[in-house]
């Protein structure tokens, strides 16, 4: 397991941790125009560990004239968001054009009200898979803490 926080940009730090099938994005707090930017940053990131691990599997395990592995899947853990606007939105919109141009998705765990709002009203809730529960957090990290581990 692999866990990099996001540069910081807008004075946000996001988790994105490698794990054994996606790779987690976990947002906490609210995601506005303030901080939309560093939703992108994380999900710009999560997208390229997935695309390179994807790689890496398919170039220590397959033949040479193999097809590459499937990229993993990004998660978003939104068990934690407490708002949602429409610039977060929009990094995730963009993350998801550039995941499914890449051959993987953009996955939404445990979305609150609010966020469901947003995406039913903009008719976005049809283009991300939805999971009911978060990923769970890797070995040796408290669920609900930061990117250094310490409880938030």
């Amino acid at each position: 397991m692999v866990e990099r926080p996001a540069r910081e940009a807008g004075g946000k730090d996001i988790a994105v941790e490698v794990l054994d099938r996606a790779v987690a994005v976990r947002p906490v707090g609210e995601m506005d125009i303030e901080n939309a930017s560093a939703l992108l940053l994380a999900l710009t990131e999560a997208l390229a560990l997935a695309l390179a691990g994807a790689q890496a599997h398919a170039d220590a395990d397959a033949p040479a004239d193999a097809h590459a592995s499937p990229a993993k899947a990004v998660v978003v853990d939104c068990s934690r968001l407490t708002f949602c606007d429409s610039s977060a939105l929009n990094a995730l919109l963009t993350a998801r054009r550039a995941a499914q141009e890449a051959g993987t998705a953009i996955r939404l765990a445990a979305p609150g009200p609010q966020l469901l709002r947003l995406l039913e009203l903009t008719g976005a809730l049809a283009l991300f898979p939805v999971d009911p529960t978060p990923p769970p957090a890797p070995p040796g990290r408290l669920p609900g803490s930061g990117p250094d581990g310490l409880p938030r």
